[in-house]
């Protein structure tokens, strides 16, 4: 069982917002505005914000598809992560700059849904954080089988807010939340629900 992890500090880690990776995602538009109403909020309630930015063969680094969005620009004082594989856990500092700033809860928002968020959202939980998915602050593009089969991207981001609902980990609490929902400055972040008392 992993460390389920005392206190109610959170932090907004904004993943792969990048150009080539939100060129191909649904509601693209709508998304980011929603990611830059969560960065909005958290900076004004002093919450970190931490950015985490994939590269690889396909965004390679300083390409202008690796680049993020023009929307969305990381402030000079806030925690940048760079990451080769889809959690943002694997083999980067993620983990040593959240225990640094203390943080307890993480707030979710970017891309890809099926991919990075999802891979990500589980690394969280199974390292013991809360988690809170902002659950119209992500996307992902169609997906296709080799037998032609298409799931929708709207399915893929609808299913991962279904799934980031029902999960269940001991000690651990994790939920949805639109970005309008967001209220990083009342007690305890406002962002993860306590967690439900055992029945006597």
């Amino acid at each position: 069982m992993a460390t389920v992890r005392d206190g109610a500090r959170s932090a907004l880690l904004i993943v792969d917002v990048q150009v080539g990776v939100m060129r191909r995602a649904w509601e693209a538009a709508r998304v980011i505005g929603n990611v830059a109403l969560a960065v909005e909020r958290a900076r004004a309630a002093g919450v970190p914000v931490i950015w985490v930015q994939h590269e690889d063969e396909e965004l390679v680094r300083d390409s202008a598809d690796w680049r993020w969005v023009p929307e969305l620009r990381p402030a000079s004082d806030e925690v940048l992560i760079h990451k080769h594989f889809n959690s943002a856990f694997e083999e980067t500092v993620l983990e040593e700059r959240l225990a640094e700033l203390g943080i307890t809860q993480l707030v979710l928002a970017g891309a890809s849904s099926n991919w990075c968020i999802r891979a990500t959202a589980y690394g969280a939980l199974e390292r013991g954080y809360d988690l809170t998915l902002v659950e119209d602050a992500h996307s992902t593009a169609s997906g296709t089988f080799e037998d032609g089969m298409v799931i929708e991207a709207a399915h893929l981001v609808r299913e991962l807010n279904l799934a980031l609902t029902w999960l269940s980990y001991p000690g651990r609490v994790n939920r949805t939340l639109a970005a309008g929902a967001l209220d990083f400055a009342s007690p305890g972040g406002g962002i993860v629900a306590a967690a439900p008392t055992p029945a006597a």
